[in-house]
């Protein structure tokens, strides 16, 4: 009896270890990461070449021309972002001033009331410039920025509104993208001591997390609210298949959304959600095997659709901050899946070389399928969220 527990013992020790060692990163993948890193290095210089200086690039048009947008739009956030990560990874003077210039062009968005995506514009931009060079003048812009979007917030609600005017007194919509905006409110409270920033996150994060999502952890893409009430009035999607469908990029949303929550507050029950949407998308049968998700996991036709590598990275991201928040087993398993992401990405058919797609990093991306846009195209915060997730890849355990 006694050999036979020493045996267990042994046994224990060396699985305990296995998993120890899987949870490190692999220098294998490593090499990959530098090699793409030492590419994107010139790719992204020549698109901040080529884009003029008051746009950002966006995506591909249907002709293969090059698509900008001001910074209003959405994705304004996502350029800087990503030359950011190119400057923290090669200290390289002309990327840190590509940088600076179209940081610098978003901060106008610091004053718009109008746009749930502050968030995006704001942290991507300037709150890498703060992170990564240790710029203190992003502060106050990150403070207005947050002021901005609490006047999307509704008490009766619980939430912020997504889209549509803040006067609007008809319907409230909350999407799960705006699970992304509630780092510059918890990040507003901890440069400013206010506490109300942080208290209109929480209250966004628990309504999401009590309506949009379903019992086996996938989550709706958008909720309709009585703006007087705060009552559900519909669930439904505006970019999935279907109301019932898993839209992948919304999925992607939600576990780096709630993986955000956790980090900033340690509450357990957003490390459980983290947890359970993880769970669905790395266990979902129609997960291929390179782990690039197809556009909707509910899509008719699965396995001859469209991917899109642009939930993948975010999924990748995702998983690389949650698999520190988690037990060993559990780790190596979410850190497996981000490298086989990460392998994919950096990779033919994603990957691109100098000179291609107008040196967008990743290709076959997806926007809005049912509206036919931004279909099988380059898109910028798949190119923001690659170089995050291989980032973090990079610093992972690093003491």
């Amino acid at each position: 009896m006694r050999h036979c527990k020493i045996a267990f013992l042994l046994l224990v020790f060396v699985l305990l270890n296995l998993v120890t060692i899987t949870a490190q990163p692999k220098k294998e993948v490593k090499k990959i990461i530098a090699a793409s890193y030492k590419l994107a290095n010139k790719q992204l210089l020549e698109l901040h070449k080529e884009v003029p200086k008051n746009l950002f690039p966006q995506t591909l048009n249907q002709d293969g021309t090059l698509k900008t947008n001001k910074s209003g739009w959405w994705t304004s956030g996502f350029f800087p972002g990503s030359l950011w990560y190119l400057y923290k990874n090669a200290k390289d003077a002309a990327i840190k001033q590509a940088a600076l210039e179209r940081t610098k062009l978003v901060e106008v968005e610091k004053l718009n009331v109008g746009d749930h995506d502050i968030g995006f514009k704001i942290m991507c931009s300037f709150g890498n410039q703060l992170r990564i060079i240790g710029d203190t003048s992003a502060i106050p812009v990150i403070i207005t920025a947050a002021q901005s979007l609490t006047k999307r917030f509704s008490a009766a609600v619980g939430a912020i509104r997504s889209w549509g005017s803040i006067t609007d007194n008809k319907n409230f919509l909350v999407i799960i993208d705006n699970m992304m905006n509630l780092e510059l409110l918890f990040a507003a409270t901890r440069f400013s001591g206010d506490s109300s920033y942080y208290k209109i996150a929480v209250s966004h994060a628990d309504k999401t997390m009590a309506n949009h999502y379903r019992n086996d952890g996938s989550s709706y893409h958008v909720i309709e609210y009585n703006p007087a009430t705060g009552a559900v009035t519909k669930k439904r999607t505006q970019q999935g298949y279907g109301d019932e469908s898993a839209w992948a990029r919304g999925q992607a949303w939600g576990l780096y959304g709630y993986v955000v929550c956790y980090r900033e507050t340690k509450d357990q029950r957003y490390l459980d959600q983290a947890n359970k949407v993880a769970q669905f998308l790395l266990r979902h049968p129609n997960l291929p095997k390179d782990k690039i998700p197809y556009w909707d996991f509910n899509a008719p036709g699965i396995p001859n659709v469209l991917r899109d590598a642009s939930a993948g990275a975010i999924i990748a991201s995702g998983l690389l901050e949650l698999s520190k928040s988690v037990n060993k087993a559990t780790s190596a398993y979410y850190l497996k899946n981000a490298e086989d992401i990460i392998r994919s990405l950096s990779a033919t058919p994603y990957r691109t070389v100098l000179g291609e797609s107008h040196n967008f990093l990743l290709k076959h991306s997806v926007g809005h399928l049912t509206a036919n846009s931004e279909v099988d195209v380059p898109l910028s915060y798949a190119d923001y969220y690659y170089l995050e997730a291989t980032k973090r890849y990079i610093d992972y355990k690093k003491k």
